[in-house]
C-alpha cells in the first residue's frame, strides 16, 4: 500500500476534525480511525501542528524552505572560501 503525503492545510483540518469528534463524545482512537491515519501519525502531527492555523502552517513551511536554501548557500560559500584559502597558500 502506497503512502499518501498530506498537505499542511489538510493536516490542520484533520486535527480539527479529531477535536470536534472527541468533543462530541467519541474516543480519541475512534476519531483518529475516522480520519484515516494511525495513532502515531496523529500524535506526530499534533506535536508539530497542534496550535497552528492553516495560514500559519503555510508561513511555517515557507520559512523552513527559505531556511534550508540559506543553509545550503552558506555551506557552499564556506566550501569555496576554504578552497580559495588553500589555493592561495600554495597547498594544491
Amino acid at each position: 500500500m502506497g503512502r499518501k503525503r498530506h498537505k499542511p492545510e489538510e493536516i490542520v483540518a484533520k486535527l480539527r476534525q479529531v477535536d470536534v469528534l472527541t468533543t462530541q463524545g467519541h474516543s480519541v482512537a475512534e476519531a483518529i480511525r475516522s480520519i484515516g491515519v494511525t495513532e502515531v501519525t496523529y500524535y506526530r502531527w499534533r506535536q508539530e501542528y497542534g496550535g497552528l492555523k492553516s495560514d500559519q502552517v503555510k508561513r511555517l513551511k515557507d520559512l523552513e524552505q527559505e531556511n534550508a536554501r540559506l543553509r545550503k548557500a552558506v555551506s557552499d560559500l564556506t566550501l569555496e572560501k576554504l578552497i580559495l584559502k588553500e589555493a592561495a597558500s600554495g597547498n594544491f
